[in-house]
Formats: C-alpha cells, structure tokens, sequence
C-alpha cells in the first residue's frame, strides 16, 4: 500500500510541476502563445539577429497605420505578408507581397479599431513576427 500512494504522490506532483512549467512558458510569450511560434524584438527566439529587419515597424498618423518591414527582397527570401490586428483578434487589412514588392502597407484605422493593435510580418525563411502598439 505504501508503494502504491508513493507512485501516486510522485505522479501527481510531476504532473503538477510539468503544468506549472508550461504557465509559466505561457505567460512569459507573446499574446500567451508559446515562444519559438510568434517572435517579437523582445521575445526573438532563435532569431535574435534577424529582429532589425523582421520585427514590423509600425508609424501612426492619424486614422493611417504603415507597417514596414525594413527586410530585403529576393525570390529565396522575403516578406510574405503584413497584417493588422485588433487587439480582440479581427484582422483590420491585410497585404500579401511578391519577392519583387517593398515590404510596406498602409491602412485606414476603422472607428472601432480600439487602441491596443497588433502588425505582423511573415518572412519565408524566418517566421511570423509581432510588433504591438497603441492609437
């Protein structure tokens, strides 16, 4: 009997500490998703060198959002993607580029934007990345 709760003792303090790691990986990432899936110039994972020219560079004027992605262009390597997000998750625009584009977008902010947004880059090579900011 002494064995028995011993193993069950141990597995659920082992589940407990394997749940304990995971929330805190969680709460430490961006937007609670786990580091390595959503990179950031804070959080650039493997990446650490590629932030100055994958991180979305974000300039508000008014009611316009510009997001530049200070990335080279190439048929092997480029910016696939800009996307602006609402903090609550629904995409306000959206522009795909071609290896021969300039990684530049502009939008028009919606009246119900809110005031926390989200731009993201998606490079072929080196992944998804996030740059919040506020209105």
């Amino acid at each position: 009997m002494k064995n028995r709760r011993a193993f069950l003792k141990g597995s659920l303090l082992a589940a407990a500490g394997l749940a304990a790691s995971r929330v805190g990986r969680a709460a430490a990432s961006v937007a609670g998703l786990p580091s390595g899936i959503v990179y950031t110039a804070k959080d650039p994972g493997k990446w650490s060198a590629k932030v100055g020219s994958h991180a979305p560079v974000v300039t508000v004027d008014g009611k316009k959002v510009t997001i530049e992605t200070k990335h080279g262009m190439s048929e092997k390597h480029y910016i696939v993607r800009h996307t602006l997000v609402s903090a609550d998750g629904r995409v306000l625009g959206a522009k795909t580029f071609y290896p021969t584009d300039k990684p530049v977008s502009t939008f028009e902010l919606p009246a119900d934007a809110g005031k926390k947004l989200y731009a993201t880059s998606f490079c072929n090579l080196h992944d998804f990345w996030l740059t919040g900011f506020s209105v």
